[in-house]
């Protein structure tokens, strides 16, 4: 039987699953400041610094199948204890990684934090859909993005604070001068700056670890299985929403992820660009709040889900044919910049329309549908290296053509894709 969101059984779960989002939110975002810094500190390529994604996400694609048979044994209140306690051991390989500068162990470290972040993503997705009305999960979806993306302005701002320095800017640029020694000796300096922030956050998730598992969270209820069930892969909408979650997540964090780079190298010093994801996640949040307000009494989900991708393909052109300097918000900068923040508005409202269209009808296959959604999440380790090496073979500008059929694929997934019940 469907629980409404209105009851206290309800309302519980969900404010627990906030916590997890917010955590979720700051895990995976912090990345934003972690790939410019490491461009600096190890001494890397555009290409090259882009791995912090490829290794942090490709955990997706490996871990999500086995993922779903965890909690299929275990249950989700296990399995998101196991998830905290993997992300609190990917957070402490930074300590030794940091005494050896060593980017390969740092990669590592982050694709451990992402076998974590994977199994928490397949337990608290189908929670979040599962828990009310199917007609306003969007909006539930929603609002637990607007604590993941809050997480997200905070984390690199909290990361910043700690690793950037007064006089930085002069001590970035003069790098590429300093004789050998000097330069090892200043790059081991800038890594160990990562040492005590990481430590705090492998502590922070172990504890948050615990109070999952000793916490009253209940399962999820399943929706009834259809009486002619097929195989998770006979259901189109469910794979082309796969494709269409490699699609999305992949373009919102070239947005969020290259724009320090991007700012960078349109006049901007690192300490200055820090700002810009937090403004791109901000204009997320502005679409969230937008869509909670107005789904499902004056819009469908569908509906929003159709406006931002649209909008997408607009501003994603801009982004890539717009040139000229503006003063806006104390910087002077291309204005292309500010149209990749507003692609973080465009964004919004599109991961919460996918996830119930592609669950729909599934029965008690949830589990695994979710787990093929979330093995969608590798887009995030792909598109944004595809991205570094466009922008390292050309203009950094010109490489976000890369978003234009994300875009284009995701408005076709709107309007027709998710309402194809059979393969022809």
């Amino acid at each position: 039987m469907r629980m409404e969101v209105a009851t206290a059984k309800v309302k519980g779960p969900l404010l627990l699953v906030c916590m997890v989002f917010f955590v979720l939110g700051f895990a995976t975002w912090v990345n934003a400041m972690l790939i410019p810094y490491f461009k600096v500190a190890c001494q890397l390529t555009n290409f090259e610094s882009y791995l912090v994604t490829f290794a942090f996400y490709i955990s997706y694609l490996v871990i999500a199948l086995p993922a779903a048979s965890l909690l299929q044994r275990i249950g989700f209140k296990r399995g998101m204890t196991v998830g905290f306690l993997l992300m609190s051991a990917g957070a402490f390989v930074f300590v030794p990684a940091a005494y050896l500068r060593a980017y390969g162990v740092f990669l590592t470290g982050l694709f451990i934090i992402g076998i974590g972040l994977a199994i928490l993503q397949t337990a608290v997705n189908p929670y979040v859909t599962l828990l009310g009305a199917k007609e306003r999960a969007a909006q539930r979806i929603s609002i637990m993005g607007i604590c993941n993306k809050t997480a997200g302005i905070i984390a690199p701002l909290l990361l910043a604070a700690a690793i950037i320095k007064p006089g930085d800017t002069a001590l970035f640029a003069s790098i590429h001068e300093m004789g050998l020694a000097q330069k090892n000796e200043v790059l081991n300096m800038l890594v160990k700056r990562l040492i005590l922030p990481y430590v705090l956050v492998g502590s922070v998730l172990c504890i948050l670890g615990l109070l999952i598992r000793f916490s009253n969270l209940p399962e999820p209820p399943e929706h009834a299985s259809s009486k002619h069930s097929r195989g998770i892969l006979q259901h189109p909408s469910l794979v082309l929403g796969a494709v269409a979650i490699f699609v999305h997540v992949g373009s919102q964090l070239i947005a969020v992820d290259t724009i320090v780079n991007y700012a960078h190298t349109s006049g901007l010093s690192i300490p200055e660009a820090k700002v810009f994801p937090s403004y791109t996640l901000f204009t997320t949040i502005c679409g969230y709040l937008l869509g909670i307000s107005l789904i499902p009494w004056a819009i469908s989900q569908q509906t929003a889900l159709k406006i931002c991708t649209l909008l997408g393909i607009i501003l994603s052109g801009m982004v890539v044919n717009l040139s000229g300097t503006v003063h806006l918000l104390g910087h002077t900068t291309d204005i292309s910049v500010w149209m990749l923040v507003l692609l973080g508005f465009a964004n919004s409202m599109i991961w919460a329309g996918i996830w119930p269209l592609a669950l729909d009808g599934l029965g008690t296959r949830v589990k695994q549908g979710a787990s093929l959604l979330i093995m969608g999440l590798s887009g995030n380790a792909i598109l944004p290296l595809l991205y570094g090496h466009l922008a390292d073979a050309g203009s950094p500008q010109k490489a976000y053509w890369v978003l234009m059929p994300c875009y284009l694929f995701l408005t076709y997934y709107a309007f027709y894709g998710h309402r194809i019940k059979r393969w022809a």
